[in-house]
């Protein structure tokens, strides 16, 4: 165990300082949080991919509601990233996280913002109370748990941060306050605690790749906990979970910043004019790495004729690629960039 919270906290500091690094920040931690909101739905069954929601605006109704289901995770996590400024982590705040995460998608029937009045439980499709895996605490069991687990989130401890966080996530999937939404709020609340409590400056470590890549594992271990008291096993996975994504997380980021200089190097060496155009372009393209020429041409504030030739020399330096085969409304990727951020996201 402190071998363990050693190497993860060695690799969260890692993180901490590589993250400043990135040329384009911001733009980086948007593009992160939407393959941690990728992972966090698709343990949930949800079928979008990474692709899917990158390309959300160029397929119209194409798994819409899966998409918005992901969308909304972003929504969620940003605005619960912006309320820290103004609240605790506190039940008030998971419950208007908990709003942003279901509103307007298929679990917003199921009183979203609101927690539950009645038991629920856990379990196959159309399993019953009787035939679930696991049945959480009985409503006013759950309100008086909820109420000590918001102490605890907000009391001082001797216990190592890695650990509290695993102790806190084990928790709250436990208790399982809301009708629905409690997996991915049980994630989400992962960075937002390690945030608030300055164990990372920007929100950069999300777990939700590890536990789908360890699904089962996953899902196992908070049972053994549940039934067993195997506290050591949950904080021991939890803790490699922590290595594995910072360290991914740090290669990304390395890998990202050579392409960047790698691009920057390659269009100030070729013959095209009007190089700060195509520099532009590039930033556009970070942050939106599937998009036409009618972007382009908006953004440059150029013709048509001049966005498809400044498109047509970047597919000749390889930076880009067509995405699809139509005549007509062509879609470009950033091959390179999508490549790194698709890692691991697959269905």
């Amino acid at each position: 165990m402190a071998l363990l919270l050693s190497d993860a906290n060695i690799w969260l500091g890692k993180l901490d300082g590589v993250s400043s690094i990135l040329p384009d920040k911001d733009v980086f931690i948007g593009m992160y949080v939407q393959k941690e909101a990728v992972a966090s739905s698709q343990i949930e069954g949800t079928q979008a991919s990474l692709t899917d929601v990158l390309q959300m605006n160029k397929k119209k109704g194409y798994k819409r509601f899966d998409i918005e289901e992901i969308v909304n995770y972003v929504h969620a996590l940003n605005f619960g990233i912006k309320e820290l400024d103004k609240l605790p982590i506190s039940m008030r705040l998971l419950k208007e996280i908990h709003h942003e995460l279901l509103n307007g998608v298929r679990g917003e029937t199921k009183n979203s913002g609101e927690l539950r009045h009645t038991q629920n439980w856990v379990g196959p499709m159309g399993c019953s109370l009787a035939t679930a895996t696991y049945v959480p605490p009985a409503v006013d069991v759950m309100n008086e748990s909820l109420s000590d687990l918001e102490k605890y989130i907000n009391s001082d401890s001797n216990l190592p941060g890695l650990i509290k966080i695993a102790l806190i996530h084990y928790q709250f999937e436990t208790i399982h306050p809301f009708l629905d939404g409690n997996g991915r709020l049980g994630r989400l609340l992962i960075p937002l605690w390690l945030k608030e409590n300055n164990m990372l400056k920007d929100p950069l470590l999300y777990l939700s790749l590890y536990f789908k890549q360890n699904r089962t594992e996953y899902y196992g271990l908070l049972m053994d906990v549940r039934f067993k008291g195997y506290y050591e096993q949950w904080v021991k996975f939890f803790l490699k979970g922590v290595i594995s994504i910072a360290q991914n997380a740090c290669i990304e980021i390395e890998q990202i910043s050579k392409i960047k200089k790698k691009i920057t190097k390659l269009i100030d060496g070729s013959n095209v004019s009007n190089k700060s155009k195509y520099h532009e372009v590039m930033d556009y393209i970070y942050s939106h790495p599937y998009f036409d020429s009618k972007e382009i041409q908006a953004k440059l504030q150029v013709s048509k004729p001049t966005s498809l030739k400044i498109i047509k020399n970047l597919c000749e330096l390889n930076i880009i690629s067509k995405a699809n085969n139509k005549q007509r409304y062509v879609t470009y990727r950033f091959d390179e960039y999508v490549g790194i951020l698709e890692t691991g996201t697959e269905i």
